[in-house]
């Protein structure tokens, strides 16, 4: 799947999130063990079960011996996770995109709404941060000048 395509009501093919990492299987044969998911997504376990248990995460596919099997989608799942949490959205929205994600195609407004109002919170930090930087551009060449 890639970037454009379009999220359906499987919360697991909701793809939006980049590129796929490297060493991952080919679909059919992604069947990832916690160990790793940790090792391919550098979350731990207990973020990872976490995820599982707040709703964050669709429910995990068992091995017959009752351990987590995760697929391709779930890792591309995990990277835009990751990307939200780097956006500073908070996890109770997180959750409620998942959870409207999963509740099908009717909600999509919802998570249009969702996403603009955190890429809007998104746009005010990196301004906040433009200045910031400005600040400290004028305050080294302040002190590079003092220095000469």
């Amino acid at each position: 799947m890639t970037v454009t395509e379009t999220e359906t009501t499987d919360t697991s093919a909701d793809t939006c999130a980049g590129p796929p990492q490297g060493n991952r299987r080919p679909d059919g044969a992604d069947r990832y063990t916690i160990s790793e998911v940790v090792a391919l997504t550098g979350l731990t376990a207990h973020t990872l079960r976490w995820y599982e248990r707040i709703g964050l995460m669709p429910h995990i596919d068992r091995s017959h011996t009752g351990q987590r099997r995760y697929t391709n989608r779930d890792l591309d799942w995990l990277a835009l996770v990751g990307k939200l949490r780097l956006t500073g959205m908070p996890v109770a929205d997180m959750v409620r995109y998942a959870e409207l994600v999963r509740a099908g195609d009717h909600t999509y407004t919802e998570r249009f709404e969702l996403l603009q109002q955190t890429r809007a919170d998104v746009l005010t930090r990196i301004a906040e941060l433009q200045d910031t930087l400005a600040v400290l551009d004028r305050k080294i060449g302040f002190y590079a000048d003092a220095g000469r």
